[in-house]
């Protein structure tokens, strides 16, 4: 995954609370066995029906509880692959947010009245090493657990981490069981 460290540019405002999985990305798409091609149904019932129109710019201003429904990466891959690098919100819902940061994905919660002035200036910068958003008028800390903050700043997902601690693994299947010791099953 990509290394996550300053997203600047222009702001999408999605003026929606409670948007869920199932809006972001629709259950008809994701029949695809590839991580790719979600771009283009993000948000396809409201973009069809000419509810909202949005562009893809790095970063995405939402309503409180993004991301609530059900627990599909895909809604991730979608709005990543339609062009946004982040999404700032009140709130996410749980497993979003954490499918997002393993994802390569920045999501950030913000207050209501940031997330107005965010897109009321239409430009933003987010600087994850200092954990500031700044837009024209305004600048705020966000929260971010250290962890998280390491592995987005760094492009670690979950396989990246796991490669990290690759001698030992080696030395593990070589048999000597490494630092663990051996291991036994028993049927």
């Amino acid at each position: 995954m990509e290394a996550i460290s300053i997203i600047e540019g222009p702001v999408s405002v999605l003026d929606r609370s409670d948007v869920d999985t199932d809006q972001i990305i629709p259950k008809q798409f994701l029949k695809r066995v590839e991580r790719t091609g979600y771009g283009e149904f993000l948000f396809y019932d409201w973009m069809r029906d000419g509810e909202i129109e949005l562009e893809p710019n790095p970063i995405l201003v939402s309503g409180r509880n993004f991301g609530s429904g059900s627990s599909r990466e895909h809604a991730v891959w979608a709005l990543h692959q339609f062009g946004f690098k982040a999404v700032v919100a009140p709130s996410f819902s749980d497993i979003f947010y954490s499918n997002s940061t393993k994802n390569g994905f920045l999501p950030v919660v913000a207050d209501e009245a940031t997330c107005q002035a965010i897109g009321e200036a239409g430009n933003a910068r987010i600087d994850l090493e200092s954990q500031t958003i700044s837009w024209d008028g305004g600048e705020v800390s966000f929260e971010i657990d250290a962890e998280i903050k390491r592995r987005l700043l760094g492009g670690l997902d979950d396989i990246a981490l796991t490669l990290q601690s690759e001698d030992a693994i080696a030395a593990f299947e070589a048999g000597d069981g490494g630092s663990y010791g051996p291991v036994t099953t028993s049927l």
